[in-house]
């Protein structure tokens, strides 16, 4: 407020950089401006103080939805006068020149007014929404709403900013509400729960048909390896057996061969023995005789043993 000081028959006003001052004077303006100070007497002039400063007006009102539920909406609109002349015509502004204070309450006036303004947009859009749409886009909505068609010009004053805090439904409504989005996002979290562990099972099944085929292919490998395994050996056993053959045929060649010159030797020994003398024969059986026989030391010969000998010799 303005700072009056008091002196006999005259005062003095000093004003402030947020506030408008007026001074009239006989019908007449006198001073008007910002951070104003001046004299005047108080029986002739006529006060008025605008401020100038941005200035917020919160609000909490009720409105109801198209489907006729109740909402609270919070909000709060800044603003500012930009034409003092007008304001100080259409609002009283006018001061005390004793005290300095208001005669009225504008400030009371202008939240009225920008109350009521501010109210019907906002219900008017919010009458076009379902409770659930005025939850999910109803601040924006209304924002909107109030931010274009709010006007204060007619008063003086422009609207800076519209701000819309919450809209919020009832407390047994927000219960409900809580209680089925809670209810949906548990949902929501089972059906997340229930695909992970489908998703767990089907990995699951995908690693034991991969082992199953890891083991199927080694079996088969395995099988594979044995009938090889098999084959060699078979194979080995056959060019063994025909390696044997070979050699047993060779071995049964050389002594068929052998046993056919043995024989050869035999026969062409026989051969020539039937041309030798038979007395030629027993002395060579006896030289061949004498040869294979042992050792002997000493001989004793019977007259029994030498009588065959020696008729055989005279012969």
């Amino acid at each position: 407020m303005a700072d009056i000081s008091r002196y006999p028959g005259f005062r003095h006003l000093r004003g402030a950089p947020t506030v408008h001052i007026r001074h009239i004077r006989k019908g007449r303006l006198v001073h008007e401006g910002t951070g104003q100070s001046f004299w005047f007497r108080p029986r002739t002039a006529v006060l008025s103080e605008v401020p100038v400063d941005d200035r917020e007006l919160p609000m909490l009102f009720h409105a109801r939805t198209r489907d006729y539920q109740d909402v609270t909406v919070q909000l709060t609109v800044t603003y500012r006068c930009t034409d003092p002349e007008t304001a100080t015509n259409r609002i009283d502004f006018s001061l005390d020149p004793d005290t300095g204070t208001w005669r009225q309450d504008p400030l009371s006036q202008i939240a009225n007014t920008l109350t009521e303004s501010t109210q019907q947009h906002a219900l008017k859009i919010l009458a076009t929404l379902d409770l659930e749409e005025a939850i999910k886009t109803g601040v924006e909505r209304v924002k909107a709403a109030v931010a274009e068609n709010l006007r204060a010009d007619h008063i003086g004053m422009e609207i800076i900013d519209v701000r819309v805090v919450a809209i919020r439904p009832d407390a047994d409504m927000e219960k409900a509400l809580q209680t089925t989005i809670r209810e949906r996002v548990q949902q929501e979290a089972d059906k997340a729960t229930y695909e992970r562990r489908a998703v767990a099972v089907e990995r699951e099944r995908a690693i034991s048909e991969n082992e199953l085929k890891n083991q199927i292919e080694l079996a088969k490998r395995e099988e594979q390896l044995v009938v090889q395994r098999g084959a060699n050996a078979l194979k080995q056993a056959e060019d063994n057996a025909r390696t044997a053959k070979i050699a047993n045929e060779a071995k049964a060649e050389g002594i068929q061969r052998l046993a056919e010159a043995e024989a050869a030797g035999e026969k062409a020994r026989l051969d020539a023995y039937r041309e030798i003398p038979e007395s030629t024969l027993y002395a060579l059986a006896a030289k061949e005789l004498a040869g294979n026989l042992p050792e002997i030391g000493s001989i004793t010969l019977t007259p029994d043993l030498i009588q065959p000998i020696l008729n055989r010799l005279a012969r």
